[in-house]
C-alpha cells in the first residue's frame, strides 16, 4: 500500500520549494538576500541541492549512535513542513529545548532562520530554567518529548501563578506518544498552544508524520481529545498500534507486508531521506535519492484515511509464550490510565516462555505503586497502582490473552539528552 506524495519536487533551491508549501509566513530565499544585500560586489550564489550539508547522529536509543549525512533539499523541505503545519512565523519566540545537534532541534531551528523568528538558547535542557525562560521571554513556541513534557507539567502544577498559558502558542512533540492525561493537562496549563505531535527519525531528517492533539482556534478541539483516545481505545480491537498523524507534503510512503497482512515494514522515499550513514558508501546524486525506499525499521499500516499507524519495532518483537507482542502497541494502550505518564516494555529471557515481557511503569505524579498483593487505597485517596490492578486493567481491555508480562512502577526513569 502507497500514500503517494503530494507534490513532486525538483532539484533546486528554496524558492522552488517553498511553491509546494502552502506558506502564510514569508520565508527568507536567496532573492531576497540579495536585494538586501549591502554588498557592491556581484553575488554569485552556488549551492548543491543533493549534496551533503551535515551529519547527524542518532540518539542512540536502539544502538551505538550513527551519523547520518543528509543534504541541503532534505533540511530545507523538513523545514518548510514545519512552517507549513506547526505554522511558525516571524512574531514567534522559539525556545530551545532540544540541542541543535540533534536533527528535531536542527530542523525547527532552521524553520525559525526562514521566517525570522525570535531564537531563545539556554545551556541545556533543565525543567527549571526553561520555565523560566518561557515566563522570562514570553516565550510562544517549543518542542518536547514526553519525559519533558510531564516534567513541565509537574512543575507548573507548583506554581501559584503561571504565566506562559498566555503566551505559548504552538508545541510540537516527538520521540513518543503523549498519554491522554499529559495531553489534557497540556491543554489545560497551555489553553492557547496548538498541540501537535510528530513521528520521525534522523535518517529521514526528522519528521516524516504529522498529527494535531489540539488546536484552541477549532470549536472541536477538546472534544478532538476524546477522539484520540477513542482511536487509541479502539485500536485495541483493530491492532492498528498508535496513530501518528499524515504524512508531510514532500513525504511519500508504503507499507510492504508478506501478503497476509495489511501490516507489515515502514518505507519511505523521497528529498527528506539520507544519503547514507558516515564511514558507509553514500548514495551520490546521480543515482537519483528520491527514488530510493529507506526501510525505517518500524512495522505499521496505513488507514483508509491515511493516517499512519505504528505497531512496533521491526526487532523489537517479543516472542512469549509462541505469540508476537509489539511493545508500542501494549504501551499505547497502557497509557490511556490515569495513574500511567510513562512505560517501557522489553523482553527479557525466560525458560518457559522464551521471553518474557517486562513493563516499567512511570507513574503519574500523587500515584503510588505497591507491590504487595493486599492494597489499602484508602491511604492514598485511591490512587495506587500495582501488578494485580494493572493486569486486571489489561484483562478490561482484552490484552491479556497474549500477554504475560511483569510490572515495576517507577517516579522516574534514565534517560538521555533527548529524554529518551
Amino acid at each position: 500500500m502507497v500514500w503517494p506524495s503530494h507534490f513532486q519536487f525538483h532539484p533546486l533551491f528554496l524558492q522552488c520549494f517553498s511553491s509546494h508549501f502552502l506558506m502564510s509566513p514569508p520565508v527568507l530565499t536567496t532573492e531576497i538576500l540579495k536585494k538586501h544585500s549591502g554588498m557592491s560586489l556581484p553575488l554569485n550564489y552556488r549551492w548543491a541541492s543533493e549534496g551533503a550539508v551535515v551529519i547527524c547522529f542518532t540518539s542512540g536509543t536502539c544502538g551505538r549512535p550513527k551519523g547520518v549525512t543528509l543534504t541541503h533539499a532534505a533540511l530545507i523541505v523538513q523545514s518548510l513542513a514545519k512552517l507549513a503545519i506547526v505554522g511558525y512565523d516571524e512574531d514567534d519566540v522559539y525556545l530551545h529545548t532540544v540541542p541543535l545537534c540533534h536533527i528535531g532541534g536542527l530542523s525547527s531551528a532552521m524553520a525559525m532562520l526562514m521566517v525570522g523568528g525570535c531564537h531563545v538558547i539556554i545551556p541545556k535542557f533543565e525543567p527549571k530554567s526553561a520555565l523560566k525562560a518561557i515566563e522570562q521571554y514570553r516565550v510562544t513556541s517549543l518542542i518536547t518529548v514526553p519525559a519533558m513534557m510531564a516534567d513541565f507539567l509537574s512543575l507548573i502544577r507548583q506554581k501559584e501563578n503561571w504565566k506562559g498559558k498566555d503566551t505559548m502558542k504552538k508545541i510540537l512533540n516527538g520521540g513518543g506518544s503523549l498519554s491522554i492525561e499529559l495531553i489534557k493537562d497540556a491543554t489545560l496549563f497551555f489553553p492557547r498552544a496548538k498541540l501537535l505531535t510528530a513521528y520521525g527519525m534522523s535518517e529521514t531528517c526528522s519528521s516524516l508524520t504529522f498529527m494535531t492533539l489540539h488546536d484552541p482556534r477549532m470549536e472541536t478541539s477538546s472534544k478532538h481529545i476524546k477522539t484520540i483516545a477513542d482511536m487509541k481505545h479502539s485500536s485495541v480491537h483493530q491492532t492498528q498500534g498508535v496513530c501518528v498523524g499524515k504524512p508531510a507534503p514532500h513525504v511519500e510512503l508504503k507499507i510492504c507486508t508478506d501478503g497476509s497482512s495489511h501490516i507489515g515494514r515502514i518505507l519511505t522515499r523521497g528529498p527528506h531521506v539520507m544519503l547514507g550513514y558516515w564511514g558507509q558508501i553514500l548514495v551520490e546524486a546521480s543515482d537519483s535519492t528520491n527514488e530510493i525506499w529507506l526501510d525505517t525499521g518500524d512495522i505499521g499500516s496505513i488507514d483508509k484515511y491515511g493516517n499512519l499507524w505504528l505497531t512496533g519495532r521491526a526487532n523489537g518483537k517479543i516472542k512469549s509464550g509462541g505469540e508476537n507482542i509489539y511493545p508500542e502497541e501494549v504501551e499505547a494502550i497502557l497509557l490511556q490510565h490515569p495513574g500511567i505518564i510513562g512505560i517501557v516494555i522489553v523482553g527479557i529471557p525466560d525458560d518457559r516462555l522464551t521471553e518474557m515481557a517486562i513493563a516499567c511503569i512511570r507513574l503519574t505524579e500523587n500515584w503510588l505503586w505497591s507491590d504487595t498483593k493486599v492494597i489499602h487505597s484508602a491511604e492514598s485517596g485511591g490512587l495506587v497502582l500495582s501488578t494485580e490492578i494493572l493486569l486486571r486493567y489489561c484483562r478490561e481491555k482484552n490484552i491479556t490473552g497474549y500477554l504475560k508480562c511483569s510490572f515495576y512502577g517507577r517516579n522516574r526513569f534514565h534517560s538521555q539528552q533527548l529524554g529518551k
